[in-house]
């Protein structure tokens, strides 16, 4: 659960991987990666963080004795923490200076967007990417950083938002598609069809 959690664990596979895609993919391939990162941009760098800040919710952690707080050990790159203990300590906070930021789960919401954009455009097996995103959601419980509530409305947020932006860029690239690429339009008349 620790690494499902640790967003440094999985930073260099993932960097290479897109590196891999964006080099050797074709349309559908590249689309993809771009498309998820523009929605995860904005449903993380927009609607996460905006909300964070209103509701300024304490992580639990922060408010409640003994929870459990679960992290990779300490290793370089992170990723190499699998190979080691994970540290595990139970929570005595202080009460000083609670500074919240639970709610809602970025991990969560960032990890279903890419889950149904995944969906979107191979729907065939996309639908899999479903299973590591709440893989996720459970590991952000699991190590004491997210109320269960928490993570089931992130859940439900990002699957609205995504679902919301996606019909936004399918429309815009019909619509406009044409104008500005109109070879590429031809051959890709939709973003998610093959």
């Amino acid at each position: 659960m620790a690494l499902m959690s640790s967003f440094g664990a999985w930073t260099p596979p993932l960097i290479v991987l897109l590196a891999v895609v964006l080099w050797r993919g074709g349309f559908r391939a590249r689309t993809f990666i771009l498309t998820a990162a523009l929605l995860v941009g904005i449903n993380d760098g927009l609607v996460a963080r905006t909300l964070k800040y209103q509701t300024d919710r304490p992580r639990p952690h922060q408010i409640l004795h003994d929870v459990r707080m679960v992290e990779l050990g300490k290793a370089t790159p992170k990723l190499l923490g699998i190979f080691k203990e994970p540290k595990t300590k139970l929570s005595n906070p202080s009460g000083k200076d609670v500074d919240g930021r639970s709610f809602p789960s970025s991990h969560t919401m960032n990890t279903i967007t890419v889950a149904l954009v995944c969906a979107c455009f191979y729907r065939r097996w996309g639908w899999l990417a479903v299973i590591p995103a709440l893989l996720v959601g459970y590991s952000r419980i699991y190590t004491g950083s997210h109320f269960p509530s928490d993570v089931l409305t992130s859940i439900f947020l990002g699957l609205g938002t995504t679902l919301f932006l996606l019909a936004g860029l399918e429309w815009l690239w019909r619509k406009y598609g044409m104008r500005f690429l109109p070879q590429l339009h031809d051959r890709h008349p939709s973003l998610f069809t093959p």
